[in-house]
């Protein structure tokens, strides 16, 4: 599971080859032990959960670079590695 991007203790990861299990391009999302997948697509939360002010941070991500993490996800599911992304500043 490469980490495409770190910010403010929040590791974002995009698993190779991960589309069965939620049918969508998503990243994986951890913070302080907890765990989130969430949609590329809007932000919205798949599976899991993390506090809500890491949430609306992840989701800001998100929208700053949705092209690059669909372009990452196309990788991914192609079983390449995906590029690394931009942390939130």
């Amino acid at each position: 599971m490469p980490t495409i991007s770190m910010f403010y203790g929040i590791l974002v990861a995009m698993f190779y080859e991960d589309n069965d299990r939620h049918h969508l391009p998503h990243i994986h999302v951890r913070y302080s032990g907890m765990k989130a997948a969430m949609a590329i697509e809007d932000g919205r939360v798949l599976a899991g959960e993390i506090p809500a002010r890491q949430l609306k941070m992840v989701q800001a991500w998100i929208e700053i670079h949705r092209d690059e993490l669909f372009a990452d996800w196309e990788l991914a599911v192609a079983g390449e590695e995906p590029y690394r992304i931009a942390p939130l500043q």
